[in-house]
């Protein structure tokens, strides 16, 4: 299986995605980056910890110095670090080396820009469309130059606790406990590094960097029970959990408890807007929580397609001061746009140092609802096109936001539903005041799916 997006190209490692692939993949976005952004010719890779990972980037380091472009090698990292130092060493884009939350015999590229963001729309349709072109191979004497760089994850750390809002010696006088989990991904080594500069107490669980997930990656409350033992073990403030790329954060209270991913946005823009007052953007799939938040601060609030692309040029297009995804993925302008699990980490230690109070109780302000996440499987994506036009059908009468698939608001709820970017299935989110109401709009959806 392999998917090319504009997200990149994305599949499992032997099942039509291999090295020689990869190889010609990076050659050819090599290439692309060098002419489209800047001129120069200086790529940054890093991956995150997949077994595959080495060998993929060793694909990708040789298909780049193949067609004449340098390569600073960052290895394994979490994907916003790469992203942030794309920027801050001028480079003309960036290779990370993830399938993200997708289980580990998955691997993919994410394409970044010379901004140090991930391409838009528009970028990526124009560099797909350019990737069977003749590859250009160098001779030798032009081969690019190839560069180790161990001060990445340092650069980030620094410019992450650099930004306003942050006071890094009020956060190390608290000498908080803070569970860890990096499902054994590409954050395992860098977020340790990073709460070790905040004079934190860390509990590490799947912080080895093995690549050897042993929950499933995605932070969802269901999958932090460990984590959530852990918390309660070692009598911590705080539990942190995050994907296998460490670009998403997710939470458990000091009790143990999950309060799931979705709040982390909630939570870091209560944070922000505590400080400082502007518009807040998420997209069609976030928790209503944030809406309320953003209400009650009397700012403005937007939402935006599904992706980190389109987050970001909304958010750019507002002028926001926060944004993000209720998959625990939070973006802040100041840092870099693009979602930032050490920049989370900081906004909420920040926020539980001047609270002064346990977070279970910064958990309980938060306006609360109940969503569902559901996925059927398609056989492609024409059949979930098709799926798409028959619910639009069968509710036109209704309040429809057909920006990005179809996103129904009935009564205090809502239901979201919409093709995976990154895999074919159809996804269907629903968020209510109560369970049974969230439950109600995924039945309706479900049973004009069977119709």
């Amino acid at each position: 299986m392999l998917i090319k997006s504009v997200s990149g190209i994305r599949g499992i490692v032997g099942d039509g995605l291999d090295p020689a692939i990869i190889l010609n993949f990076a050659a050819k976005f090599g290439e692309f980056a060098s002419d489209e952004f800047t001129g120069k010719k200086k790529i940054i890779v890093g991956r995150d910890s997949r077994i595959s990972g080495i060998a993929l980037k060793n694909a990708v380091i040789s298909g780049l110095l193949g067609v004449g472009v340098d390569v600073i090698d960052i290895d394994l990292a979490p994907t916003p670090t790469l992203l942030y130092n794309v920027k801050k060493l001028n480079a003309s884009g960036g290779i990370v080396i993830t399938a993200s939350h997708n289980p580990a015999e998955w691997n993919a590229l994410k394409l970044v820009g010379h901004a140090g963001e991930f391409l838009n729309k528009e970028e990526a349709e124009k560099f797909l469309s350019m990737e069977k072109d003749k590859i250009s191979w160098k001779p030798s004497k032009n081969y690019g130059k190839l560069e180790t760089n161990k001060e990445a994850v340092k650069e980030h750390i620094k410019g992450v606790l650099s930004i306003s809002g942050i006071n890094p010696e009020l956060i190390k006088s608290k000498k908080f406990k803070v569970a860890l989990d990096c499902v054994n991904g590409g954050a395992s080594f860098a977020f340790q590094e990073f709460l070790n500069s905040l004079n934190v107490e860390i509990y590490p669980i799947f912080c080895d960097g093995s690549g050897e997930f042993l929950r499933i990656p995605e932070p969802r409350a269901e999958n932090l029970k460990d984590l959530a033992k852990k918390v309660k073990e070692s009598g911590a403030d705080i539990g942190f959990a995050t994907d296998p790329d460490g670009d998403r954060i997710s939470i458990v209270s000091e009790e143990g408890i999950p309060i799931g991913e979705e709040y982390t946005i909630a939570l870091a823009t209560k944070a922000v807007l505590s400080k400082k007052k502007g518009p807040v953007v998420v997209n069609l799939s976030t928790t209503k929580s944030v809406e309320d938040i953003a209400k009650r601060a009397g700012v403005p609030f937007y939402r935006s397609p599904v992706g980190e692309a389109n987050v970001v040029k909304v958010m750019k297009e507002k002028k926001a001061v926060i944004g993000g995804e209720g998959n625990g993925g939070v973006i802040n302008p100041e840092i870099q746009y693009t979602r930032d699990g050490m920049g989370a980490m900081a906004l909420l230690l920040q926020y539980l140092s001047e609270e002064k109070k346990p977070f279970s109780d910064i958990v309980n302000s938060l306006p609360r609802y109940k969503m569902i996440k559901e996925a059927i499987k398609m056989e492609n994506n024409n059949e979930g096109k098709e799926l798409l036009e028959k619910i639009k059908r069968m509710n036109k009468n209704k309040n429809l936001d057909l920006s990005d698939g179809i996103r129904l608001t009935e009564n205090d709820g809502w239901v979201h539903i919409r093709m995976s970017g990154t895999e074919p299935i159809l996804r269907i989110i629903a968020e209510a005041a109560t369970f049974e109401g969230a439950k109600e709009l995924i039945d309706l959806i479900k049973e004009q799916v069977e119709k």
